[in-house]
């Protein structure tokens, strides 16, 4: 059975070939989503070991959170560029998956993570999330959960607003894109909280920005931050 298994595999890979998503190479049987080199060469930050990051650091004296990370530098024409447009706009959800279950596994590692209750993606817009079929923050949020045994949270933290793309604004015009569009709803259950806000790509941080001052409303919630990418200048 398994030989034929494997047989019916390679006969399906010739017709429908599994490519990596950062490099866009073949997979072998055993890969998935992302091969092997790039899974240890795609350019990684560490930061989740660091209280006191760069990424950290673009929030200081503007929002209280506990600390914040991302797995990967963006570099433009980079593999993680490729990665991040396989997710956002070719329909390839499963590599935002894929990617949450990598991190939560080395999150697990890290003391400064060790504590959190639950896991919030920045919303996508109703309309906008209905036209892509899917919120890629969300992918990469149940990927975390699972390896990290966390509960997602996607009905607390809403929005309310749909904005113009954030890609080629300044970072005073991205506040001003984003900073009353979401909203808080049914939240008694995160009071006292250590919870997990996620996103695909830190740039400015104005997203993330505005998202945290909607749950600080909350009494007692404690909040640290990881996206996908960092980009930085």
């Amino acid at each position: 059975m398994k030989i034929i298994i494997s047989f019916l595999n390679d006969f399906l890979s010739l017709i429908y070939p599994r490519l990596c998503m950062a490099c866009g190479k073949s997979l072998l049987n055993h890969e998935h989503n992302i091969c092997t080199f790039c899974q240890y060469h795609l350019p990684r930050t560490n930061f989740h070991h660091e209280k006191e990051n760069p990424i950290s650091k673009l929030f200081w004296g503007k929002i209280m959170i506990e600390t914040a990370a991302s797995y990967f530098y963006f570099q433009k024409k980079g593999k993680v560029q490729r990665l991040m447009h396989q997710l956002k706009y070719k329909g390839q959800k499963e590599v935002g998956i894929y990617i949450g279950q990598l991190y939560g596994k080395e999150l697990n590692t890290s003391k400064l993570y060790n504590t959190v209750e639950y896991i919030i993606p920045v919303p996508l817009h109703p309309n906008k999330e209905k036209k892509r079929g899917y919120n890629q923050s969300e992918m990469f949020a149940h990927g975390l959960a699972e390896s990290m045994n966390i509960t997602v949270d996607t009905s607390t933290l809403i929005r309310i607003t749909a904005t113009e793309t954030q890609t080629k604004k300044s970072r005073f015009n991205r506040w001003e894109n984003v900073k009353e569009v979401f909203k808080i709803n049914n939240s008694e259950h995160l009071k006292n909280k250590h919870v997990l806000l996620v996103d695909d790509v830190i740039t400015t941080g104005s997203t993330i920005e505005s998202c945290v001052l909607k749950l600080q409303q909350i009494e007692g919630i404690r909040i640290s931050v990881v996206s996908i990418a960092f980009a930085y200048n």
